[in-house]
């Protein structure tokens, strides 16, 4: 594992968001949703999650999740996806989110 300095850490904007929304992401190869972040300060981003494995729709909404938010824009499958939703691969190589146990404030930055 390379290690990093203190200052390439704190680059990363790493913010709570709650799911607004998630749909299915129809366009995708692999399965996907398209959900909708409240990000606070920083607004709703759309991010492409392949995380259909263990999560549904409905489960999706009003969840908090740490996201990556100082990434560029990329567009996959169709969709502009503007903040990327962290997790974890368990051993079948499924998506568990990464999540807190608390509630916290929309746009809190990871410290």
């Amino acid at each position: 594992m390379q290690t990093i300095d203190w200052q390439d850490f704190e680059k990363v904007e790493l913010r709570v968001g709650t799911i607004r929304s998630a749909r299915p992401n129809e366009k995708a190869i692999k399965p996907a949703y398209v959900l909708e972040v409240d990000l606070g300060e920083l607004g709703v981003k759309t991010s492409s999650a392949q995380i259909t494995a263990h999560y549904d729709c409905a489960a999706l909404i009003g969840r908090q999740v740490l996201c990556v938010c100082n990434f560029p824009p990329k567009r996959i499958a169709g969709i502009r996806s503007e903040v990327l939703v962290t997790g974890a691969h368990d051993d079948a190589g499924r998506v568990v989110l990464a999540s807190f146990d608390l509630p916290l404030p929309n746009g809190a930055r990871l410290a």
